[in-house]
């Protein structure tokens, strides 16, 4: 077998262009492929410059999700400092959808809030995480 290389996760979101909003403003995603139909609309987002890499593909007329406090399922960020984690939690609990408190736990969660999308997705924005902006430690866990 060849190499395999993970390129995207799809969710099913019931309003796309709301989903899409969400990712754009609070991740700094763009906009990078629109396809489908009125009825089920698909979106394309990426990292600018990672386009060619990942993405998250927003399929519409999904049921949408419900958070759950005992719940631990999310997509992951990585932000370029503690700071920015704080920043990110200050302007989700603006908007109504603040998670999960920035906290401090072992490495290799280390400094780490949780947002929840429009549809119900957990989204986590970190610090200090073996991937990403302030990583620590080697990037392969064993």
């Amino acid at each position: 077998m060849g190499a395999i290389s993970l390129t995207h996760i799809a969710l099913h979101v019931p309003d796309v262009d709301k989903c899409a909003d969400f990712y754009v403003d609070f991740c700094g995603m763009k906009e990078t492929l629109r396809h489908g139909t009125q009825e089920k609309p698909v979106l394309w987002l990426a990292s600018p410059g990672r386009e060619g890499e990942f993405v998250i593909v927003l399929i519409g007329g999904g049921p949408g999700d419900s958070p759950l406090a005992a719940g631990y399922s999310h997509l992951g960020f990585a932000l370029d400092s503690a700071l920015a984690v704080d920043e990110m939690a200050a302007k989700a609990a603006a908007e109504g959808c603040l998670l999960w408190l920035p906290r401090e736990d072992p490495w290799p969660a280390s400094y780490y809030c949780g947002v929840v999308d429009p549809a119900g997705n957990q989204v986590e924005f970190s610090y200090g995480q073996p991937l990403g902006a302030g990583s620590e430690g080697p990037t392969t866990l064993r």
